[in-house]
């Protein structure tokens, strides 16, 4: 029993005869390595050493992409070299330089005096728009009594106006 386990680990150890150097005579079944001093004892206590199973090597998807990577390499083509996420943030980059350009180039155009007027219009439209906003967001957050207040200032001067137009 001690034999064949010897021979197993010579065998697991041992150099083929085709990497060895010639200058090197290594006799069949002698490794390059120093045989353990235990496999001469008694075998039968002794757990025997098994190969260790690495999971990412026997999954299917690792081995798909080892066999494409080695047929990209005969190939010729190379992978890219850049990450995901460096590919993402030029791609990025690119887009704003090209955005920035382009209304760079809008800008730039000349704008006919419609345009201009039209635009002009559109502003005031909107500044219009905002103090209206700002009026009722005013008169909403104002108290009840402010408000009677100011109308029966408004009721009062209309009968104070009526009485002197008659």
């Amino acid at each position: 029993r001690t034999t064949c386990l010897n021979e197993r680990v010579l065998h697991y150890f041992s150099v083929p005869s085709d990497r060895c150097d010639p200058g090197l005579s290594l006799s069949p079944g002698r490794s390059v390595m120093a045989e353990p001093d235990y496999l001469e004892g008694d075998c039968d206590e002794l757990i025997k050493p098994k190969k260790l199973i690495n999971p990412v090597k026997n999954s299917r998807n690792h081995q798909d992409l080892h066999r494409e990577l080695l047929m990209n390499q005969k190939r010729g083509l190379a992978p890219q070299n850049k990450p995901e996420l460096q590919k993402v943030l030029e791609k990025r980059k690119r887009e704003q330089v090209l955005k920035a350009q382009k209304e760079e180039q809008e800008a730039h155009k000349k704008r006919s005096d419609l345009e201009i007027e039209l635009m002009k219009r559109q502003q005031k439209l909107e500044q219009l728009e905002l103090e209206q906003q700002k009026i009722e967001e005013e008169q909403e957050n104002t108290p009840e009594f402010v408000k009677m207040k100011s109308n029966l200032r408004r009721t009062k001067q209309e009968t104070d106006g009526e009485e002197r137009t008659t």
